[in-house]
């Protein structure tokens, strides 16, 4: 049997049980095109299977989500008698620590934003209005870097305040509520690239270049670090990286619900529409944020001894 064909008839069983399988069954193309679109199963050898789990690069987390999608891919292979033996690795390294991204607060946001008024003027580059309004989408949204500069004229309904982020990561689509606040930032910015005469048609980027041109992603995190390091903030807890700009999106998280807790709401219910809001395919990608901050332990903490205290007085 072909590589091929085995992944098609494993990925078709795994949706038969009702499984989001979608992330899997790109790995496992991935796997295929690697190992060569026509080679038997069996003609699969632990070198090559090898080169794939490690690729370049040091051994990574994702190194295990490889590893773990291709095991499930084998035993499912083996349990049937189309292969003998698997030619995965039998030992699995010792993964990296779990990078924890870096949650900044409400007083690095401040001067983020403020870094912008001292931000360089580059000829036909990226402006500083107009990364303002990139930041405020993606701490006030939690949107993607990608998913900000992939936004035309079309996708931003100003009048409904919603935004529509399209095939994003996941090859999804879904809808995004702004708040009254960041609407009026974004309606404040669409005045300013109209007034400059940049193209109105549907298909036009939201957010431009000063000529109008697009935005590469490379480009907001490149401005990103120039502006974090004027602003002064950096970590010093041995982490891989400095702070970035996709942590916009996990401080957008965390301070949301830093915000459930304070306010009483159930968290656990409001959990799943937190995932969807960003577009998570599932829930358990949401709630790594639970344990993420000190602050949000002590909020979780604090009303869990309401609660119990509110218990014990009921007895």
């Amino acid at each position: 049997m072909k590589l091929q064909e085995l992944i098609a008839k494993y990925v078709a069983f795994r949706k038969s049980m009702g499984e989001d399988f979608e992330s899997a069954e790109s790995l496992l193309n991935t796997f295929s095109r690697r190992m060569g679109l026509d080679i038997d199963v069996r003609n699969v050898r632990a070198k090559q299977v090898r080169a794939f789990l490690t690729g370049n690069g040091p051994i990574t987390r994702y190194w295990r989500r490889k590893y773990d999608t291709l095991h499930g891919l084998y035993r499912y292979a083996t349990s049937r008698s189309l292969v003998t033996k698997s030619p995965l690795p039998i030992s699995v390294p010792k993964m990296p620590e779990r990078f924890v991204p870096y949650i900044y607060t409400r007083d690095e946001l401040r001067r983020l934003l403020d870094s912008t008024a001292v931000f360089p003027k580059y000829p036909r580059k990226l402006q500083a209005h107009t990364l303002r309004a990139i930041l405020l989408l993606l701490y006030g949204a939690g949107l993607r870097v990608s998913e900000s500069v992939a936004l035309t004229l079309e996708d931003v309904d100003l009048p409904s305040a919603v935004i529509t982020i399209r095939d994003t990561k996941f090859n999804k689509t879904r809808l995004v509520p702004l708040g009254l606040e960041l609407n009026r930032v974004m309606a404040q910015y669409a005045a300013s690239r109209t007034k400059a005469g940049h193209a109105q048609t549907d298909s036009a980027p939201f957010f431009v270049l000063r000529r109008g041109g697009p935005i590469a992603v490379q480009l907001v995190e490149q401005r990103f670090k120039y502006l974090r390091e004027h602003a002064g903030i950096s970590r010093t807890d041995g982490a891989r990286y400095q702070p970035r700009l996709h942590d916009l999106r996990h401080s957008f998280s965390v301070h949301r619900l830093i915000s459930w807790y304070q306010q009483g709401a159930d968290v656990q219910k409001l959990l799943p529409q937190l995932a969807t809001y960003l577009g998570h395919i599932n829930i358990a990608s949401t709630q790594v944020y639970l344990t993420m901050t000190p602050e949000l332990l002590q909020a979780a903490s604090q009303r869990f001894e309401r609660y119990a205290f509110q218990e014990v007085c009921h007895e």
